[in-house]
């Protein structure tokens, strides 16, 4: 499932890939039994559900791109990408601090080399990380003005911000279409797609400067 679910993406996943995925998956199932990282709990719908979720957006970053997942939760989607693109900086913020160790657990049993994470709300980034990212992720606001009010001081010239959106996300981005115009952003691609075996929808909106 996820060697073909990801290939619908354009994602290849080798083997080490797959091991990989799946023994996050079995620390994740073990982690989330005491500390409810997730209420996404069973296998199929953790592969479907976060990595393959994660992956959507694998094509969409630049090389050597220096990426912030904000709001990470259990570490999605930043695990993954740090995973299949370790030529990625990767950031794992969430103001949740059992999240955060498991995803520093995580990193250590993965051998991610390139990912780091922060426990922080994402109000106060702005003071320590202005303009550091090249990349800006999330899929924990249902908001994107909200989003993109604290995305954008952590943003580097050049750079975008991706929000992971369901069904309505092409709704959402055009309602917020004066906002971002008072922000001097604008969208600039809107990914629709489709998760595999689940069938669910997804929709990727990339804003940049105008």
């Amino acid at each position: 499932m996820l060697l073909y679910g990801a290939a619908e993406f354009g994602v290849s996943l080798s083997e080490s890939h797959i091991d990989r995925l799946l023994r996050l998956m079995l620390e994740l199932r073990k982690w989330n039994r005491k500390f409810n990282l997730t209420a996404i709990k069973r296998e199929r719908e953790i592969i479907v559900k976060h990595f393959l979720d994660s992956l959507t957006m694998v094509t969409l970053l630049p090389d050597c791109a220096r990426v912030l997942d904000l709001g990470s939760g259990g570490g999605f989607p930043a695990i993954p990408l740090a995973l299949i693109r370790p030529d990625l900086d990767v950031l794992s913020v969430d103001a949740a601090e059992k999240k955060i160790f498991f995803q520093r657990h995580a990193a250590r049993l993965l051998g991610l080399q390139k990912f780091t994470t922060l426990h922080a709300r994402g109000e106060l980034l702005a003071k320590s990380h202005a303009g550091g990212f090249d990349v800006i992720v999330s899929r924990a606001f249902s908001s994107l003005p909200r989003f993109i009010t604290l995305a954008q001081p952590l943003m580097a010239p050049g750079g975008t911000i991706i929000a992971m959106k369901g069904k309505w996300g092409d709704a959402d981005a055009t309602d917020a279409a004066p906002f971002l115009a008072e922000q001097e952003l604008g969208v600039r691609q809107v990914v629709r797609l489709r998760l595999p075996v689940s069938g669910d929808e997804r929709t990727l909106v990339v804003i940049a400067s105008r």
